[in-house]
């Protein structure tokens, strides 16, 4: 069966940060992100709750048997594209040193989406989906780039954060037509939603400095790319240009400014000492639910 490249296909601008990375680290990071891909569609079919779910429970249930397995059954075992994804991924979390306490945070997060209607009544709630959801995939990813340093690790997980924040206030009125409201649909919250996320975009940065030299230039491209579609959303200035927009994006020629001025990012880098943690209060408030440290 040929596989299909999730990545280059539903990511561009991770597809475009990952040219900067060796080939056998794309793979791998295109293995994660197929496996993110396939929970997020299953969620997203535009089919009833039940058979979603159902749907769901069966990958789950893929996931949480094969895990038991050793490499070489999983080898052997009738597969179908899910399947291999599935194997692909616990593969890869083994190889990597991930935590399966990582991945069912994941799987956890991205399942409490089937709901009739989904609805966050705080910060802390938004703050607690955004680890699971994305947090997590920043946190695996580090491990599949070699961070070992803790500082880097929180940094990862601030990254992802920053960016399924910077999804949530772009996809405001395509969640509103699934019932799903993470933020109340108007322009003052999408604003503040993409300044929560700015506060974490910095906090990433100076932890890239712990990234082995040969993996650090793709998350920084990565890092400048997503953050600019935050900063293209607050252009448009008022919900009623926010709504004529449709999906915002950063376009080719977007990336390669954005990768140019990501140059400078990473001379600034050698100049910079790397800070010390300055998301602690929002780690607190998602560590009443989520024990961080353990996951770190």
């Amino acid at each position: 069966m040929t596989k299909k490249n999730y990545l280059a296909t539903f990511a561009k601008s991770f597809h475009w940060a990952g040219f900067f990375l060796p080939k056998n680290v794309y793979d791998d990071c295109s293995k994660l992100y197929a496996f993110c891909r396939v929970l997020d569609d299953l969620v997203d079919e535009k089919t009833n709750l039940k058979l979603r779910v159902k749907k769901f429970n069966e990958v789950k249930n893929i996931f949480n048997k094969t895990y038991e397995l050793d490499n070489n059954d999983k080898k052997v075992m009738d597969q179908n594209e899910h399947k291999i994804i599935v194997y692909d991924m616990i593969i890869l979390a083994n190889k990597n040193n991930i935590k399966r306490i990582i991945l069912d945070d994941l799987i956890e997060g991205v399942s409490s989406d089937l709901k009739k209607k989904v609805y966050l009544k705080s910060v802390k709630d938004l703050l607690i989906y955004s680890y699971r959801v994305a947090g997590t995939v920043g946190l695996m990813m580090a491990r599949i780039l070699n961070v070992n340093d803790t500082r880097s690790l929180k940094g990862a997980i601030d990254l992802g954060i920053a960016m399924q924040l910077t999804n949530i206030a772009r996809d405001v009125i395509e969640d509103q037509k699934m019932n799903r409201q993470y933020i109340k649909p108007d322009f003052k919250n999408i604003e503040a939603t993409l300044k929560l996320a700015d506060m974490f975009y910095e906090s990433s940065f100076s932890s890239i400095k712990k990234i082995p030299f040969k993996y650090r230039f793709a998350i920084i491209v990565a890092r400048r790319v997503y953050r600019q579609i935050g900063r293209k959303i607050i252009q448009k200035k008022s919900m009623e240009s926010y709504e004529k927009s449709g999906k915002i994006y950063v376009n080719n020629f977007g990336k390669i400014y954005q990768t140019i001025l990501s140059l400078f990012d990473l001379m600034l880098l050698f100049l910079k000492d790397v800070e010390s943690h300055q998301r602690n209060k929002e780690y607190k408030i998602i560590s009443e639910e989520v024990n961080l440290d353990e996951r770190i």
